[in-house]
Parts: C-alpha cells; structure tokens; sequence
C-alpha cells in the first residue's frame, strides 16, 4: 500500500441547512442528508484515494450496524479495511452534525471504540511497507501512545516512510498526551486552537515554533478562511485559503492533510504539498461531508 492511516473512525450522518433543532416532535425539512465515513484516519482515507492514493486503513470500529455501514462505505470508496479491527459489544463512533447555513457544523458525537484501540490491532508489517503513514487523531487513541508503537514509527521513518500527525479534539489535556509523538513524526497538522492549546503559546507563530522544537520536521497549522501556516528549519510561510462557495466545513482539515501528504508523495516541496492541501480542503468544503466536492487530483490541483 503507497499510504496507510491509523486511528479514528467514524460514521457521520448530516443535514443541511439546519437554523434550529425544532421543539418538541415537530419536523423540519432540510435539502440534504448523508451518511459518510468520517474521522481523522477515515475520512482522509477516502480523500487520500480520491488524489490517486493506494490506502490501508487501521483501527477499530464495533461489531454494530454502524460499524457494518462503515466498512461497507469504505470499500465503495476503495480504502483497504482488512485490517480494521472489529470489537464485539462494543459501538462504532458516530456524529450527527447538523449543517448550519453559513457551513458551520455543530455535532452530537459518541467516540465509540476510537477510545480503545491499542499498537496490538495494527498490522506492523504493513506498516513497514507503506510509502507514508497518516496517524488521525492521536489525542483520542488513548493506546497508541506506546513506546513499541514508537519505536516501529522512528523505525519507518527511517527506512523512508514519511508520517504525518492530524488531531482531532479541542481538549488541552488530551493534546497534552499526543505532544508525546511529536519527536516520531515529520509533519505534524493542527488546526489554531489545538496549536495554542498544545504550548500555552498566545499566537499562532509562536505555537507553531514551539511545536517544531518538539522534533518533526515541519508543523502545518490550518487557519480556516485565512489559508495556513507552514512552519519549518527553513523559515515560515502562509498559504493563503482558495475562494469557495463553503456548503459544509466538515472534513476540511481531513483533505488538507490528504491534499498535503499526496504532495510530498509527488515529490513535491512542503509549501508546494501544503498548496496541493488548501486546493482539496477547498473542494471538500463545496459539498456536504468529509468527502463531498473532492474527486480526483487533476480537477483539485486546476484550483491553482
């Protein structure tokens, strides 16, 4: 496999354009409702195959109909998920988001058996072969922070294998945990506030900074509407964001890293690759979904 992602699953069902939850049982209609494979690992799966990629993904999902729903979703969309662990009793992570009109995405979320996934469901092998491996939302896959799960990634890296870092929680505390991988990583890829919540720093520079004297190789802070920061040994840059009619943000910060990692897979620069990023993000943000609006590479790399 050219990429595997390790970590978060989960199934989104959304409805947009959502202004209010309606008292009572009372209904209100909406234009839209999708179900999508979502999550930090997911979610950019399908985005990484969608930009050409061939993908494994690696995780846990319950043994529920949801979990049935996922893998089936995953497999349409070609992600490998024979290596996707299966928990017996256990329930798939899910999120109901209803899509406001301005895009913005409020959500209902059980996290399911993200929480328990351990280095012993994932297929070290694989991981050895893969030409990049994405690890999603390292802050909620409490089990990963293990010291052998290190030691196979310093491992990777240095036979070649690039590995990126996206987040997914706002909780100081869990972020605090993930800063542990931040030595065993190259590209690490937050959004602003998890940045400032993971040094203390008071602006985004300064946090990016403090992220980089951590050990990877370059920090990738996603600014919403004002683009990104791309920080590494060579100095900092922004990348301005790509004008689009945003429906739904959900899955955005998903395809930039998918975006991203197809770059430098490409033998792109980092600022080329984080460019290859802003252009998916931008699709994404188009359509309703972690997935929604992106199809192939040549018609999001056209958006440069």
């Amino acid at each position: 496999m050219t990429v595997a992602t390790v970590g978060v699953h989960i199934v989104d069902i959304l409805a947009r354009p959502v202004e209010h939850i309606p008292d009572g049982q009372d209904t209100v209609l909406v234009d839209q409702i999708r179900l999508t494979a979502a999550g930090a690992a997911a979610g950019t799966a399908v985005d990484l195959v969608k930009l050409g990629n061939s993908v494994v993904t690696m995780g846990a999902v319950g043994d529920d109909e949801l979990g049935d729903l996922l893998l089936a979703v995953l497999t349409k969309r070609g992600v490998d998920v024979s290596r996707l662990v299966r928990r017996a009793g256990e329930q798939t992570a899910a999120s109901i988001l209803p899509i406001r009109p301005d895009g913005g995405r409020p959500s209902f979320h059980v996290p399911g058996a993200n929480l328990g996934v351990t280095y012993a469901d994932l297929d070290a092998d694989v991981l050895r072969g893969a030409r990049a491996i994405h690890l999603g939302g390292m802050d909620v896959t409490f089990g990963l922070g293990d010291p052998a799960f290190f030691a196979l990634l310093d491992e990777a890296r240095a036979a070649g294998t690039i590995v990126t870092m996206d987040l997914l929680s706002e909780m100081p505390d869990l972020l605090g945990m993930a800063t542990a991988f931040l030595p065993h990583v190259d590209y690490v890829l937050p959004n602003e506030s998890q940045a400032l919540l993971m040094t203390g720093a008071t602006d985004v520079t300064a946090a990016a900074d403090a992220l980089l004297a951590r050990g990877p190789l370059g920090v990738l802070v996603t600014l919403g509407a004002a683009g990104s920061l791309v920080v590494t040994a060579d100095g900092a840059e922004r990348v301005p964001a790509i004008k689009a009619e945003v429906a739904d943000t959900t899955g955005c910060g998903d395809a930039y890293c998918a975006g991203f990692l197809t770059g430098l897979l490409h033998g792109r620069d980092v600022p080329a690759a984080a460019r290859w990023g802003t252009a998916a993000a931008a699709r994404v943000a188009t359509g309703l979904g972690s997935d929604a609006g992106l199809t192939d590479l040549g018609s999001t790399l056209s958006l440069l």
